[in-house]
């Protein structure tokens, strides 16, 4: 696996050459050499911050094995540091979660044909350097800056890094569109997505919120949650300081059979999920469906004050509309509950608009160093920008609102 090129050695971690000004620039292998409050501190003062840069969920993933060399996701983090005036005190002002790939699964940004184009031509696009939250297709700062000058700090390093070694490309995914407008104009290409999200307008019910659909989408709705109830189907919320091993050994199972589904392989192991459960409790909710008393479906939820995002769900038993109420209409219900203004549902998903969610556009950020492959993407960004557009204006006139 390759590494970017370091010429020093810090501890383990790796120091590159880096420098300008009072500024040092590392390229950080393990995030406990960092340590939570540090790298606490500077997430917590970003404007875009969420459960998903935390320590405790990035390190989880790294030590439970779900994101490391071996599962092609190295954690290389860039992160410039700032010396206190004539201390050697250092501090971290900025970072960019960054990982060398050896494949692209778990990204949700799909670069497949890009790849394929490179290997038809001769020419290897693995490995590549992607800034993202590993198979977490959720919008957040990624160019994490203390300051304006920080951040012109970390956009010099990474174009360092980009020149200076043999990745094929460079590829920042989910940033705000704010940050995508900065990697814009550092000279990245910008790729659009769309997601789908619930906004709550202060409803006080679930029945208040139905109450602004369209009669058809209520009334399937009705019909939906109508089906789960009578089939004896019951809801417990697990908040996550409650969750006991038994609670994630079975929403484990739910989350493999999703996957065993879809003829796929999961990602995230149970020393993971039950590392996030001990350390980031405040953040977790797992719904538990159960019918005659025993468990039989599961979704696990993300949240803080503001937002919460549906990761995964799982069923042992089939029963018609259980998915819809298990990771749809209970965390609306959550939301309400709790005044949270947003639900984010995941990636994709059409379906999603029939039960109240609006589409949002999502934004992803490409270098290449191949100045043909550059330009030939780039034409082809230009088109599919195009399409997005395209698609949203026709999702929006699919509100299903009340007019």
């Amino acid at each position: 696996m390759n590494e970017i090129p370091e010429e020093a050695n810090h501890g383990s971690s790796k120091v590159s050459a880096y420098a300008f000004a009072n500024y040092r620039t590392r390229i950080v292998s393990v995030l406990s050499e960092i340590g939570p409050e540090k790298w606490n501190a500077l997430v917590q003062a970003q404007a875009d911050a969420n459960p998903f840069l935390s320590y405790a969920f990035l390190n989880a993933l790294h030590e439970s094995g779900c994101a490391s060399a071996k599962s092609g996701w190295q954690p290389q983090f860039l992160t410039i540091w700032r010396t206190r005036g004539d201390t050697d005190t250092e501090e971290l002002v900025a970072a960019l979660p960054l990982y060398v790939k050896s494949h692209s699964y778990g990204e949700y940004v799909f670069d497949w044909a890009w790849a394929d184009a490179y290997e038809r031509n001769g020419l290897q696009y693995y490995p590549k350097l992607l800034s993202a939250i590993p198979f977490t297709p959720v919008t957040g700062g990624r160019l994490l800056a203390s300051d304006a000058e920080a951040m012109t700090a970390l956009i010099a390093a990474l174009g360092t890094v980009q020149e200076s070694n043999s990745f094929s490309s460079t590829h920042i995914l989910y940033p705000p569109q704010a940050q995508a407008d900065i990697l814009r104009e550092a000279g990245f290409m910008l790729r659009t997505g769309v997601q789908f999200h619930w906004i709550n307008a202060g409803y006080r019910n679930f029945d208040e919120f139905l109450d602004t659909l369209e009669r058809k989408k209520r009334k399937n709705i009705r019909a939906e949650r109508r089906k789960v109830h009578d089939a004896g189907v019951t809801f417990r919320h697990i908040r996550g300081h409650e969750a006991s091993d038994e609670d994630w050994i079975f929403f484990k199972r739910c989350y493999d059979h999703t996957y065993t589904a879809h003829h796929s392989t999961p990602y995230l192991n149970l020393d993971f999920f039950q590392r996030i459960g001990a350390t980031m409790p405040q953040n977790i909710l797992l719904i538990m469906a159960e019918q005659n008393g025993q468990a039989i479906a599961s979704s696990l939820l993300i949240h803080d004050e503001q937002t919460v995002y549906g990761r995964y769900w799982g069923a042992l038993k089939q029963l018609d509309c259980l998915h819809f109420e298990t990771a749809y209409y209970q965390p609306l219900e959550f939301c309400i509950a709790n005044q949270i203004a947003c639900f984010e549902g995941g990636a994709q998903g059409e379906h999603k608009m029939a039960r109240g969610f609006l589409p949002q556009k999502t934004w992803s950020a490409h270098w290449l160093a191949h100045a043909a492959f550059s330009d030939a993407i780039e034409e082809f960004l230009k088109r599919e920008s195009g399409g997005i557009e395209s698609y949203m204006d026709e999702l929006n006139e699919r509100n299903p609102f009340k007019l």
